[in-house]
């Protein structure tokens, strides 16, 4: 038979155990790997996994606002020229075209997007908010760019989207984070809310976070402006044809008559003396719209390639130095005379455009 002193003993034995207890606001608890009963937290198993998308995505969308190149139209890696490419890939193509007008607004939603989902995911505040927007963001891109990877499985959207399912269904899940920790700071039994040990509430720390990721956004995008890569032109092809130089035959009795040139039955993209030799330009393909790359090996040969890299959209440029086409967002390179896939991600090459040059100097697309 027990006494009641010994069932009052084993009673404060265990409030003396309990992580509220002992009179920290901050409950140990959550820092323990092993509970009392000697079992882990699903969350501890999660957390590399949490860590690991947290970071990508920070990483991601602060890479986005420190590179200038991302929001400025003109360049190969900008969201608007992603946009583009991915029109004609994409199953939701017709909607990315009507996007495209709104790509700086896209882009700037997007990087702050990133950042604030890999915070949430880092420092475990609004783990499922965060994961929510992780599963958003992937399965948009999936859709806009990695949809035709094949096998599915090369593509990293589709792998990301189901890499933060965990989360939206769990949570932090018991691991280190804020939630578990304003959850036992705020609801424990020991502090009432409110109360001046209970320090600084939910909301405001939700607010102080979220106000310090906006400083680091405006610092990171303000560095980027500053210390960023200053833009490199490109040379692009005139529109319209250049004025077409008579040739002159002789005739009867002295006089002479003059014939206009002949021109190919194409469309002139401009004149061929903008085409450095050895060099490159852009231009727009006319039969499909596609921003297109011609290049001048040697003196009158002329080759074409539409622009658009065929693994995310990017629009691809030529490395005169390196005698290469590059795509400047994932690093696919390809054969700058048959268009080939040289190195990857990319897994097929370039289309071919067929240009010709007419006897007036411009340059058609046949």
């Amino acid at each position: 038979m027990t006494s009641n002193a010994s069932q009052t003993s084993r009673t404060d034995v265990g409030a003396t155990d309990s992580p509220m207890a002992t009179g920290s606001p901050v409950p140990l608890g959550m820092w323990k790997l092993r509970g009392p009963d000697g079992t882990v937290a699903s969350g501890w198993y999660l957390m590399p996994l949490r860590l690991f998308l947290g970071t990508t995505f920070l990483f991601a969308g602060l890479q986005k606002l420190a590179n200038p190149d991302f929001l400025r139209g003109s360049s190969p890696i900008s969201i608007h020229a992603q946009l583009v490419g991915s029109t004609h890939t994409s199953p939701i193509g017709g909607l990315l075209s009507h996007l495209a007008g709104a790509a700086t607004v896209i882009g700037v939603l997007m990087a702050v997007g990133e950042v604030a989902i890999g915070v949430g995911a880092l420092l475990g505040l609004l783990t499922r908010v965060a994961a929510i927007g992780g599963v958003l963001v992937s399965f948009s891109l999936f859709l806009a760019i990695s949809f035709h990877s094949h096998p599915f499985y090369t593509g990293s959207d589709i792998v990301f989207l189901f890499a933060w399912t965990p989360f939206v269904l769990a949570g932090a899940a018991g691991a280190p984070a804020a939630d578990t920790w304003l959850a036992n700071r705020v609801g424990g039994s020991t502090y009432a809310k409110g109360s001046p040990s209970d320090g600084m509430s939910r909301g405001a720390f939700i607010g102080a976070v979220g106000a310090g990721t906006a400083v680091l956004v405006g610092a990171v995008a303000g560095i980027g402006r500053v210390f960023g890569p200053v833009a490199t032109p490109t040379t692009a092809l005139g529109g319209g044809s250049a004025p077409t130089p008579p040739t002159t035959t002789g005739a009867a009795g002295g006089a002479s008559t003059t014939t206009p040139a002949s021109t190919p039955a194409g469309t002139s993209i401009g004149p061929a003396v903008q085409v450095a030799v050895g060099g490159s330009a852009t231009f727009t393909d006319p039969k499909t719209g596609d921003p297109s790359l011609v290049i001048q090996h040697t003196a009158g040969t002329f080759l074409a390639f539409d622009a658009i890299c065929p693994h995310a959209g990017c629009t691809v440029a030529y490395k005169a130095a390196s005698n290469i086409i590059a795509c400047p967002c994932h690093g696919s390179e390809f054969n700058p005379k048959t268009g080939a896939v040289v190195n990857g991600p990319a897994t097929s090459g370039l289309t071919s455009i067929k240009v010709i040059k007419g006897s007036n100097g411009n340059l058609y697309v046949v």
